[in-house]
């Protein structure tokens, strides 16, 4: 194939792309110069920092749910047997050792499950 027909091909591929960016939705800008440019918006992210943030309060919650009914003791025996098991156990431990924040989080929920 001759070059010009690759660059020619290269354009339609990326006036195809453009298309379909613009097609979720474009802003349009004025440049320094006058000509007004559209450009495609931004796809959102698929993960809101609002779930982040509610996921890792619900597992603090349930850390220290889970510190305050079984007590500190047996708490730390359960987590001396995953830190024993295979590797994906392993992980499972290191994702529940007790916090500063899930201890005070036990300490809070402790009177109310007694």
């Amino acid at each position: 194939m001759s070059t010009s027909h690759l660059e020619f091909e290269n354009r339609i591929r990326r006036l195809l792309r453009k298309h379909l960016a613009m097609t979720r939705g474009y802003t349009t800008r004025m440049r320094p110069d006058g000509l007004i440019v559209a450009q495609p918006r931004r796809a959102p992210s698929p993960i809101s920092l609002r779930a982040v943030v509610l996921f890792f309060g619900v597992f603090v919650l349930f850390k220290g749910f889970l510190i305050a009914s079984l007590g500190p003791t047996t708490y730390d025996e359960r987590l001396g047997k995953l830190e024993q098991g295979n590797i994906v156990e392993q992980a499972g431990a290191f994702a529940m050792k007790p916090d500063p924040l899930t201890t005070i989080v036990a300490a809070q929920l402790h009177p109310v499950l007694r």
